[in-house]
């Protein structure tokens, strides 16, 4: 499975890199919620939340599903001003006004598209005009608990406001942890954009593309660029060109922006910390490695290394009965995958990402001592 960018007809002036402080933000909220995604900035986080305003950090919780899951496309809102030459603004402050351009459909489309799988990558109505996408988008909330019930219904009720409650968060972070961040980090993005630009110059899209990453590939005969990811998806460039945008915060994630109507994006890491935790036994790496060896349980790992769903939830996602579920997710948390807490009357389960990027090299030490 991978996501794939049709660039016939693109241009090397047509792609660009640039760093974008608001993406930026994006993934420091998100390593802020998920540090064991980001096994090098638990440091970071742990410093952060010590200081953090009791009162911010209560407005973060309401709205990290924009976040926590995975990365929300609001974060990226230059993809989706219409033109042929998207680019980030050079400040947050001018980002934050690029977000104030979307629509309010692009906006509630892109602030639920996690809590509502729709076809991402497909043209069509939103819950704002579409009466049966409004209720079910309600119905899923509602899985959630009551918080994200109620902001999932303000947001549909009245999106300015929460537009503006959403910019006024933001820029308070900016204000309480998130400026001083990107003072050290700018000049890190900003000579790594300057290097891709020179390899596009010197060298070529081929060249300035594959060095992103290694699951990144290019058929120039095809003019497509596959991206090697667990979830499916398809886009073109279509004249509007390709933004490459690097960020310090977010490895291990690579992500590609490809919905319809919007230029495609792909957010890149510029750096992979190395893990540092006791490697478990031989006997608990083989039960690991047989939990991931059925199909079901692969896909399961696909929500829950992106945050914490219900039991309930994971049933309605993959269309299969509640018990089936929870046999799996037996099996995943007796090989210490998965961990379970209680939030209220919910339980909660995640993938264990710092023991799953462990896999790799935890067998090889296993088989060679």
């Amino acid at each position: 499975m991978s996501v794939r960018i049709d660039i016939a007809g693109l241009r090397p002036e047509q792609v660009a890199a640039a760093p974008s402080p608001l993406a930026e933000l994006g993934m420091a909220l998100h390593a802020l919620a998920e540090p064991g995604h980001h096994p090098g900035l638990q440091g970071w986080a742990a410093g952060v939340t010590a200081r953090l305003d009791p009162h911010l950090a209560d407005r973060l919780y309401e709205v990290d599903f924009l976040w926590r899951t995975t990365f929300s496309d609001l974060f990226l809102p230059y993809a989706g001003i219409p033109g042929d030459a998207a680019r980030p603004g050079a400040t947050l402050g001018e980002e934050l006004d690029l977000l104030d351009e979307l629509t309010d459909e692009q906006f509630v489309d892109a602030a639920l598209e996690f809590n509502y799988p729709t076809a991402y990558g497909e043209p069509g109505h939103g819950p704002l005009d579409d009466p049966g996408q409004h209720r079910r988008v309600l119905e899923l909330a509602a899985l959630r608990g009551p918080r994200q019930m109620s902001f999932t219904d303000r947001l549909l009720t009245d999106p300015p406001r929460i537009r503006h409650w959403l910019r006024r968060l933001l820029e308070d972070c900016d204000e309480a942890f998130f400026a001083d961040t990107w003072a050290r980090l700018c000049p890190r993005l900003a000579a790594d954009t300057r290097h891709r630009t020179e390899l596009l110059r010197r060298k070529g899209v081929a060249e300035a593309l594959t060095s992103l990453s290694a699951a990144v590939t290019l058929d120039e005969a095809e003019a497509l660029v596959t991206v090697d990811k667990v979830g499916a998806g398809r886009t073109a460039t279509a004249g509007r060109g390709l933004l490459l945008v690097p960020t310090s915060m977010g490895w291990p994630h690579l992500m590609v922006l490809h919905r319809d109507g919007w230029q495609p994006v792909v957010h890149y890491p510029i750096a992979s910390p190395e893990l540092a935790t006791p490697p478990p036994s031989v006997e608990q790496v083989t039960r690991r490695l047989a939990a991931l060896s059925h199909p079901v349980r692969i896909r399961l790992c696909r929500h829950l290394a992106r945050g914490a769903f219900t039991t309930s939830e994971l049933a309605q996602i993959h269309g299969l009965t509640a018990p089936e579920i929870s046999r799996h997710l037996g099996v995943l948390k007796k090989a210490g995958l998965v961990t379970t807490q209680r939030r209220g009357r919910y339980a909660l389960h995640q993938l264990d990402v710092t023991v799953v990027a462990r896999l790799g090299s935890d067998f090889l030490e296993g088989v060679l001592r």
